[in-house]
């Protein structure tokens, strides 16, 4: 995994509240690696975090270490703010990322314009520690 990276962002809006049942996947952020849950029945990985498996139901898992490497897999540009929070914050890319091991995360690419974000890029997660509690998986361009 790559170390984590000073680079300047703005703030998100609004930070994650942490569910106790989850603290693995943000304190396994917090040491710049990302995690998901794999079930221990079937070995679906899934993300987000969710007390039980949605293709065979069961609800033991572990925590599987992910490359970090992907793909742009969606995206969407906003363009106006919907809320007066997001004055001054568009355009914003929300970009959907599957992971080479095939679970999606929504996150943000790091300095790249919303109008050359294309559909198949090759990212990497890059981890933005946000304050004392929180790291947050942001991704950018492999080059």
């Amino acid at each position: 995994m790559d170390e984590q990276k000073d680079i300047m962002i703005p703030e998100p809006l609004l930070m994650p509240v942490i569910a106790v049942e989850y603290s693995l996947f943000w304190e396994s952020l917090s040491k710049n690696e990302l995690r998901v849950q794999k079930c221990a029945e079937c070995a679906t990985l899934r993300y987000p975090p969710n007390p039980m498996c949605s293709v065979c139901q069961y609800f033991d898992h572990t925590w599987e270490l992910m490359s970090g490497n992907g793909e742009v897999y969606s995206y969407v540009v906003t363009h106006q703010p919907t809320n007066s929070a997001f004055i001054g914050r568009t355009p914003l890319a929300t970009v959907i990322i599957e992971l080479d091991e095939g679970p999606h995360l929504i996150s943000n690419i790091l300095n790249i314009s919303p109008s050359e974000i294309k559909i198949g890029m090759r990212v990497r997660v890059v981890f933005i520690k946000m304050d004392d509690q929180i790291t947050l998986p942001f991704f950018e361009l492999i080059d």
